[in-house]
């Protein structure tokens, strides 16, 4: 895409040029590029789609209510997001491998995911809760924008592979300023590398507003390295399934890298840390939650006489479910003991972790030396 206007900072924070397929309102409109890549997304599909996000919306819920009693020491939300992770995450392959940012906790989801996988690292329980390889889903990165060159080395192992699986990175419209996304992308295209970015302008990075590092679109950045670019409404799921189709088909193909920007925002804070009232305006926000993503769904189904109160009563009861998982497994955790931290760093034990395992238990045997003394 290109832009013969003089750089604003408002182009950056535009809707108006983004692609879609479902309106704020729910009507279903037509888009040349878009269309023919959902022509099989019938109604059932649509309850589907509708369904992942209730559900990836009462797990973010949980996620918010478990660290606010204690339950964990930290929550990325993600209300308002939920369109751009799942429409983007039911469009891989189950061989496909996707690099997720820590916010990305409906492509865990959409990758399968169980309930203990969402809280017990955020508990500080595990390193990583699932074993990424029977869900082709990297451990979600909290190192801002170091995930997408994981995806480009990925994609360059499935070139010598020679398989057609496609390597997904995700992150955020901060992390694009991040020397490592950059690089990813002179990688990804310099190699052709079947890799797709999934950029997720949620507006602001932190209590940055997109507009100070970017005056114009991000999905413009990409063609500058060679790499072909949609701009999409990250709030209507069925256009971000679409894009993500073009863009795994292009890599499929072997025409190398693509990039999607999903232009969506983050209704909570950035973590749970955050407060979010120090810098942003209560009107902007409440304007985003006009364009709910979950809510234009259920308008357009019901336009479809597709929704009515017993699909929304099962929709409900299954978020109920998942919740009380949730919430049992972050409840129920038993921690281990302190010197396991150790355990399953290496695919090898060495002479350096060894050494370190025995300074560590030296160092907490001091504490039950010191509680000894205090008792006698």
């Amino acid at each position: 895409m290109t832009h013969t206007l003089t750089p604003t900072a408002d182009l950056a924070t535009d809707t108006d040029d983004v692609a879609r397929l479902v309106t704020p309102d729910g009507e279903r409109i037509a888009d040349p590029e878009l269309d023919r890549w959902v022509q099989d997304v019938d109604a059932a599909a649509l309850r589907a789609l509708y369904r992942d996000m209730v559900l990836l919306r009462r797990i973010d819920t949980e996620g918010v209510a478990l660290q606010r009693q204690g339950q964990l020491a930290l929550w990325p939300p993600c209300q308002g997001q939920e369109a751009s992770q799942i429409g983007t995450a039911r469009a891989l392959r189950a061989d496909d491998f996707a690099f997720p940012s820590y916010r990305e906790t409906g492509v865990a989801y959409a990758r399968g995911a169980k309930p203990a996988d969402y809280v017990l690292a955020w508990r500080g329980e595990e390193h990583s809760t699932y074993n990424p390889y029977e869900i082709n889903t990297a451990t979600q990165q909290i190192i801002i924008g170091a995930q997408s060159l994981h995806a480009v080395g990925y994609a360059m192992g499935i070139q010598r592979d020679g398989t057609d699986q496609v390597a997904v990175a995700y992150f955020g419209d901060g992390a694009s300023s991040q020397g490592d996304v950059n690089e990813a992308m002179v990688f990804a295209s310099s190699y052709g590398a079947p890799v797709v970015f999934v950029c997720t302008n949620n507006q602001w990075a932190i209590s940055e507003p997109v507009t100070v590092q970017a005056r114009f679109p991000i999905a413009g950045r990409a063609p500058g390295f060679g790499i072909p670019s949609m701009r999409v409404d990250g709030n209507d799921v069925l256009a971000c399934l679409a894009a993500m189709r073009w863009a795994l088909d292009n890599a499929r193909k072997g025409n190398g890298p693509a990039f999607i920007e999903a232009v969506t925002y983050r209704i909570g804070p950035h973590t749970t840390s955050d407060d979010p009232t120090r810098y942003r305006d209560k009107e902007e926000v409440e304007r985003w939650k006009g364009r709910d993503p979950l809510a234009r769904i259920e308008a357009l189904l019901r336009s479809m006489g597709e929704f009515d109160e017993e699909f929304a009563a099962a929709v409900a009861a299954d978020a109920d479910d998942l919740a009380a998982q949730v919430r049992s497994a972050a409840q129920g955790a038993v921690t281990r003991a302190p010197l396991t931290v150790l355990d399953h760093v290496y695919a090898e034990p060495h002479s350096g972790l060894e050494e370190q395992r025995t300074w560590f238990a030296a160092y907490l045997d001091g504490f039950a030396a010191d509680a000894e003394g205090v008792a006698r």
